[in-house]
C-alpha cells in the first residue's frame, strides 16, 4: 500500500512562506501557497522554481488572505496551474485587492532594483508575478463555506472551519479515502487568533498541523477598553516628543483595528484627537472589505468616514506627508517595513530624535523592523544609510495571532490527536518552547514533530510517525536569522562609521588600504 505524503515547503522553521503539499493516490493538494518574508536569502525562494511541477496540482486551499499564506497563486497559475483555488467568501473578497496590490509591488520593486543593476553592468531580473499575473488568478478562486464538506479532488474532501485570526481565516480538516478502514483526517491550523480556542472545530484527527507563531511567550491579557488606554498613552508620548508617530501595519486587520481604537478614543474624549494619514490604498479597499463583512454596523465608527482620518491614495501625496514634521500620526504598510510606502517615511523621519516608531506586529528577523526594533544605531534603507534617532516603541496588544496558551487551550479542544502533532510556523525557539509545554500538558502519548523545510511526512497510521530531510529548500542555519544581506549593510555602516571618526585623511586612507589588503586575501 502506498500511503499518503505530507511535505513542508513552507512555514517550516521558520514563520512566513506557508505551502503544504499533499500526495494522495496520485492526486496533490496544496494548502496554501505563500511567499516568503524575512531575509532576503529566505525571500530568494519567491524567485526559483516550485519545487514540484504546478500543472499537477489538483486543488489550492487557503487557509487565509494574508500574503504569506496566498502571495504565490498568481506565480503558480501563471506557471500553469488552471484549477480551483478554495477559500472563504471573506477570504476571496480580500483577495480581490491584495493579490494585484503585491504584483504592483513586485513590478515596481523590480523596476527600481533593475535600474540599480543596469547601473551596475548587471543583467535585468523578473518580477515574481505582474499585476496582470493577479488579476488573471483571481478567476480561479471559488468561495466555500464554513462547515460544508466538499470534494476538492477524487477521493480528498476538505471542511473549513473559523480560525479567528483575520478576516475570513480558517482551519482546513481533509479527510483522506483509501488510506486505511476508515478516512484518515488531517487538521491544518492556520493561523489562529487569540479566541480560536472556543470556536467549534472538528472531532479529533489522525494528524494536527499547527501554527507555533507565538509559542515561546503569553500576552498580557487587556480588555478592549485598557487596550485604548495603553495606545492613548503611546499617542500622547509621541506627540509630546515633538515629532510624528509613526506605525507600520498590516494592512489587514491590524490597521484597521487601530483606527477603531484611535476613533474610540477620539470620539469618547480618551485621546485629544489629531490628523492620522493612512498611507496604504490596500488598507483603504480592505478596511471597504470589512465594512461590508461586518456583523454589528451599528456599534462601529465608519472608519472611511471618520473627521481626520485621512486616507492616502496617490504616490506624490504620499510623498508630500514627509513635509509634515509634527503633531501627526501616519500608518502606512508594509507591517515588517521590507516594502511599502513605510520605508519612504523611515527613510524621512528615523534620524530625527522627536520621531516615534510604533510597532505592532510580529518583526520577522532580518527584516528592516526587526533591525529596528532590535537597537541598530543605523539601518540602510534603499541602498541609503539611515540613523536611528527615533523613539522605538513597541505595543504587543494588537497581534492577530494566538499566544503559547491559546495555543495549548485551542489544541486540548482537539485531543486527543491520534498520530502526531506537527509544530510549524514559528521560529526555531518558539517552537521548542511550545513542544516542551505540549509535552507536559498533553503527556508524551501523542508524538510532536517540528519539520524543516523540505521534509516529508509519511502517513501511515500503523507506524510511529517520524520526519524524512525530503529535499531541504535551505540550509538549516539560514532560517530564522539574519543572513549575510544583513551583515553586508552592518559592514557598510560600520566603515562608514569608523570613517567619519577617524582623526585625519591620512588615518581614513589606512583605514581603506587595510580593507582592500583583506579583500584581496580572500
Amino acid at each position: 500500500m502506498t500511503y499518503p505524503r505530507l511535505t513542508f515547503l513552507g512555514a517550516a522553521g521558520t514563520v512566513t512562506g506557508s505551502c503544504y503539499l499533499l500526495e494522495h493516490q496520485g492526486r496533490r493538494i496544496l494548502v496554501d501557497c505563500g511567499m516568503f518574508q524575512g531575509s532576503k536569502t529566505l525571500k530568494e525562494l519567491n524567485y526559483g522554481a516550485f519545487p514540484f511541477d504546478p500543472k499537477s496540482i489538483d486543488a489550492v486551499l487557503l487557509t487565509h488572505a494574508h500574503i504569506d499564506h496566498s502571495g504565490l497563486v498568481p506565480k503558480l497559475c501563471r506557471a500553469g496551474y488552471r484549477r480551483r483555488v478554495h477559500a472563504t467568501l471573506e477570504t476571496r473578497d480580500l483577495l480581490r485587492f491584495m493579490l494585484p496590490d503585491a504584483g504592483a509591488i513586485q513590478e515596481s520593486e523590480v523596476e527600481r532594483l533593475n535600474r540599480r543593476r543596469t547601473r551596475r553592468g548587471e543583467a535585468p531580473v523578473e518580477a515574481i508575478y505582474t499585476l496582470a499575473d493577479a488579476e488573471r488568478s483571481l478567476e480561479q478562486v471559488m468561495p466555500v463555506g464554513l462547515g460544508e464538506t466538499h470534494e476538492v479532488a477524487p477521493g480528498i474532501t476538505a471542511r473549513f472551519w473559523a480560525a479567528g485570526h483575520i478576516l475570513g481565516a480558517a482551519s482546513i480538516e481533509l479527510a483522506l479515502e483509501g488510506a486505511g478502514p476508515r478516512p484518515l483526517r488531517i487538521l491544518f491550523s492556520g493561523d489562529l487568533g487569540p479566541e480560536a480556542a472556543a470556536m467549534t472545530g472538528p472531532a479529533p484527527c489522525d494528524y494536527v498541523v499547527m501554527e507555533a507563531t507565538y509559542g515561546d511567550r503569553d500576552r498580557e491579557r487587556l480588555s478592549a477598553e485598557a487596550r485604548r488606554r495603553r495606545l492613548a498613552e503611546e499617542v500622547r508620548a509621541a506627540m509630546d516628543a515633538g515629532g510624528n508617530l509613526l506605525i507600520p501595519a498590516f494592512a489587514v486587520e491590524r490597521t484597521q483595528a487601530l483606527l477603531h481604537d484611535l476613533a474610540v478614543l477620539f470620539a469618547e474624549g480618551g485621546l485629544e484627537p489629531v490628523e492620522v494619514f493612512i498611507d496604504s490604498p490596500l488598507a483603504t479597499r480592505v478596511t471597504e472589505v470589512f465594512d461590508r463583512h461586518i456583523e454589528d454596523p451599528d456599534n462601529r465608527p465608519d472608519l472611511l468616514k471618520q473627521r481626520g482620518f485621512h486616507f492616502i491614495e496617490d504616490a506624490g501625496t504620499s510623498k508630500s506627508l514627509n513635509s509634515i514634521r509634527s503633531g501627526a500620526i501616519i500608518i502606512a504598510g508594509s507591517g515588517m517595513c521590507d516594502a511599502g510606502r513605510i520605508r519612504h517615511h523611515l527613510k524621512a523621519h528615523l534620524w530625527r530624535p522627536q520621531t516615534t516608531v510604533l510597532f505592532v506586529g510580529y518583526q520577522a528577523p532580518g527584516t528592516l523592523g526587526w533591525l529596528i526594533q532590535s537597537g541598530k544605531e543605523a539601518v540602510r534603507i534603499m541602498g541609503e544609510e539611515v540613523r536611528v534617532a527615533a523613539r522605538i516603541r513597541s505595543l504587543d496588544t494588537y497581534s492577530a495571532h494566538a499566544d503559547q496558551s491559546e495555543l495549548l487551550d485551542w489544541l486540548a479542544m482537539r485531543q486527543p490527536v491520534g498520530n502526531a502533532l506537527v509544530l510549524t510556523h514559528g521560529e526555531r525557539a518558539a517552537i521548542a518552547a511550545l513542544a516542551a509545554h505540549v509535552r507536559t500538558r498533553f503527556g508524551a502519548k501523542t508524538p510532536v514533530l517540528m519539520p524543516e523545510l523540505g521534509a516529508v511526512l509519511v502517513l501511515d497510521r500503523a507506524q510511529p510517525p517520524r520526519l524524512d530531510p525530503g529535499m531541504p529548500r535551505l540550509p538549516a542555519p539560514e532560517l530564522g536569522r539574519a543572513d549575510w544581506h544583513n551583515d553586508y549593510a552592518a559592514f557598510l555602516i560600520a566603515l562608514s562609521e569608523r570613517l567619519r571618526r577617524a582623526p585625519d585623511e591620512e588615518s581614513r586612507a589606512a583605514i581603506v588600504a587595510r580593507v582592500t589588503e583583506a579583500l584581496k586575501r580572500n
